[in-house]
């Protein structure tokens, strides 16, 4: 077997098999010719903490996130699964584009893209849990929480997040 034929080592693995393959700074139109555009991702802030959500099925902390529905952007998708997860609200166009995560996903390495929203909240609201979402918890940096597994490329992405906040102000 060639080099060139090895694909790329991933930029970080997670639980549940979970491989981030690359992290794009395309604009938010953009859609691929190898995979779709299949999830969406918040990365929720208020007062310096991220908002992290603890899944069920998975029994593993998360960014707020999950599936495109039929007719519905990236960004919609980014608002509806804050609010359905953790009850928080925000604007859709208050969320600024962040980037596109290429996923290889499942024993079956699947691969998806996700674009990565981020936001200020300037409040948060209570949380009741759901049938998808039994906590939430406010993250200052990577301290350690209160039980369970974290996503690790959920971490990584965070930190794309304040990466993309530095060059916009940067360019300002």
């Amino acid at each position: 077997m060639s080099d060139s034929a090895t694909p790329p080592a991933p930029l970080v693995t997670g639980p549940r098999g979970m491989r981030l393959l690359a992290f794009l700074r395309e604009p938010e139109d953009t859609r691929f010719p190898d995979a779709p555009v299949g999830y969406a991702l918040v990365a929720a802030r208020h007062e310096g903490r991220v908002l992290m959500v603890h899944v069920r099925s998975r029994r593993c902390w998360e960014l707020p996130g999950g599936g495109i529905e039929e007719g519905e952007t990236p960004r919609e998708a980014a608002a509806r699964e804050l609010r359905e997860e953790s009850g928080q609200l925000v604007d859709a166009g208050a969320l600024r584009f962040v980037g596109f995560s290429k996923t290889a996903l499942g024993p079956e390495q699947r691969v998806l893209y996700g674009a990565l929203f981020s936001g200020e909240l300037s409040e948060v609201l209570p949380f009741a849990p759901n049938e998808e979402i039994c906590a939430i918890h406010w993250r200052t940096g990577t301290e350690p929480l209160p039980y369970g597994e974290v996503q690790t490329v959920d971490e990584y992405m965070v930190e794309l997040c304040g990466d993309a906040s530095a060059l916009e102000a940067e360019e300002s």
